[in-house]
């Protein structure tokens, strides 16, 4: 079992809910933004926009500053209930120094992101307990039809329990941990920061994009020799999307996986869809205990707690 640990859980959000929207990392397209609040409203939110949203400096959404001061202007405001992120890209690294955290620490809320998220993820996760969800951005898959997962996404904003999903099991076992994780590349990156992932006791998710089978085996060799590996209980792969050798393999990414981790003896598992999918982005939520049981021919990821409080609130209509 592992050992009890500090948490801290945002309210549930309900519908007629307020959620802010911001763009920590690169600049949106207009007609993507349009679509995903659309589809948030439909859904029976209502939405409000961050200042710089539309803002851009080269290939950012506007400043480090600005960014940053509506990250913070958003968890600050009483009336918003949950802060999802337009779209990823790059650039959340920036904000890392320019977080509040004891402002978020004081007003707890649902934040979703991926992708280049990851490093906010994480490091708001390790610092300051909040629970942070993996989950669907309002310019890439709720503006798509069939881009969000929704009984997961409602399953984890709304405090429900027992909530299991499926992939493809590598390498069998059971283990229990807390859910932890998000972008290959991203979490590569933090080593020898101080915003360095933090591993230990975790169900270990990670995912990425585009990356070719060989560059997957770096990275995951980078963590395996920084010690990330060590005290992990299981490991679950995302979809990997596009992640082959242009012209052809002989060989397959589960090969390559195994090749590096075969030798940890945990369960593994392969092809859960959150993050860099190609439809229906299934919401993880980052620090709460799971346990991943994988067989020779099934492998499930089941979530032991409710990833919001009990508390609830009135909304804001």
């Amino acid at each position: 079992m592992v050992p009890e640990r500090d948490i801290l859980k945002p309210p549930p959000l309900r519908r007629g809910d307020k959620i802010g929207v911001v763009a920590p990392a690169s600049n949106i397209q207009r007609d993507a933004l349009d679509a995903g609040l659309k589809r948030l409203q439909e859904l029976g939110y209502q939405v409000e926009l961050g200042d710089s949203v539309f803002e851009q400096d080269l290939y950012f959404a506007g400043s480090p500053e600005a960014r940053a001061r509506d990250l913070m202007h958003m968890f600050q405001r009483a009336d918003i209930r949950a802060i999802i992120c337009a779209r990823g890209g790059y650039g959340s690294n920036y904000l890392l120094p320019l977080l509040d955290l004891e402002l978020i620490r004081r007003n707890p809320k649902i934040f979703v992101g991926y992708s280049d998220l990851t490093s906010l993820l994480t490091w708001i996760n390790d610092e300051v307990g909040l629970v942070t969800f993996h989950g669907p951005m309002v310019a890439k898959d709720f503006a798509h039809v069939d881009g969000v997962d929704v009984d997961s996404w409602l399953a984890t904003v709304e405090a429900r329990n027992g909530v299991e999903l499926n992939a493809t099991p590598l390498c069998t076992g059971e283990g229990e941990g807390t859910l932890y994780g998000g972008c290959l590349s991203i979490l590569v990156a933090s080593l020898g920061t101080q915003y360095e992932i933090e591993t230990g006791e975790t169900i270990l998710f990670m995912e990425d994009i585009g990356a070719k089978p060989y560059q997957i085996d770096r990275m995951l060799m980078q963590l395996k020799y920084a010690g990330k590996f060590e005290g992990v209980r299981g490991i679950v792969f995302g979809e990997m999307q596009d992640c082959f050798q242009p012209g052809g393999q002989n060989y397959t990414l589960e090969e390559v996986i195994l090749r590096v981790l075969g030798d940890l003896k945990i369960p593994i598992a392969f092809g859960l869809p959150s993050g860099h999918v190609r439809s229906r982005n299934v919401t993880l939520p980052f620090g709460i205990r799971a346990r991943l049981q994988a067989d020779s021919s099934s492998a499930t990821l089941r979530l032991l707690e409710t990833a919001v409080s009990a508390h609830s609130h009135s909304a804001s209509i």
